[in-house]
């Protein structure tokens, strides 16, 4: 599904626009976040939470990009595997905000 390049472009473009707001997010939403989650690290905690956040809205915007159904397959490892292309800028963008 992801082979056309029209529709991998713009979903690597929604990636980077929710890379962008996860510093602010995390400010207003997880100001305690070793209490409140009783979590030891709270970089890898904030992302796995945030890989799975970008994976969940990818599939949404995926459905509403392309107009699929519902019903339809979506390889949701594929998505994973394009979200992991931006490691290190989600690495740093959460850094930058529990620092």
């Amino acid at each position: 599904m992801l082979q056309d390049s029209s529709i991998r472009k713009s979903l690597d473009q929604y990636i980077k626009r929710r890379i962008q707001e996860i510093p602010t997010e995390i400010k207003q939403t997880f100001p305690n976040i070793k209490k409140i989650w009783k979590c030891n690290n709270e970089l890898d905690f904030l992302y796995g939470y945030y890989v799975g956040k970008i994976e969940e809205g990818s599939l949404h915007y995926l459905l509403k990009a392309t107009r699929a159904s519902a019903g339809g397959y979506v390889d949701t490892f594929e998505i994973r595997g394009i979200i992991e292309t931006h490691k290190n800028e989600l690495v740093d963008s959460i850094r930058s905000a529990i620092n």
